[in-house]
């Protein structure tokens, strides 16, 4: 089954501020009969050109299709391994300087992730 993807292409800036982000729209393990419904044929000519009228619908500069897999590494989406976070309590005495310790303890383990994390 054919795969559509997005392949955004430079911003382009505008002084009034009227900004644009170009995509083309990339089909890719599409079959020969897809790829054929896709392409437009103009007049006589036996060439065929890109998908001019299905770009224009939706906003496209261009409609690429491909039968083998095209992979676009900006729309690969990885999620970061979550970080590991250790609390060490040492427990001594009373319910009362145990919830205390433990405040300390965890107050200790975010100024630690806090300083940890890249700025």
């Amino acid at each position: 089954m054919p795969r559509i993807q997005i392949l955004e292409l430079p911003t382009i800036y505008r002084e009034n501020g009227d900004d644009e982000t170009p995509f083309a729209l990339v089909i890719d393990q599409a079959s020969e009969e897809t790829i054929k419904d896709l392409t437009l044929w103009h007049g006589e000519s036996d060439q065929p050109a890109p998908h001019r009228s299905l770009a224009e619908q939706l906003g496209a500069r261009a409609v690429l299709c491909f039968e083998d897999t095209v992979d676009i590494p900006a729309n690969e989406w990885r999620t970061p391994a979550p970080a590991e976070q250790v609390l060490n309590v040492h427990v001594d005495g009373d319910a009362e300087q145990i919830r205390r310790q433990v405040e300390e303890s965890a107050a200790r383990a975010v100024r630690a992730n806090a300083e940890a994390r890249p700025a």
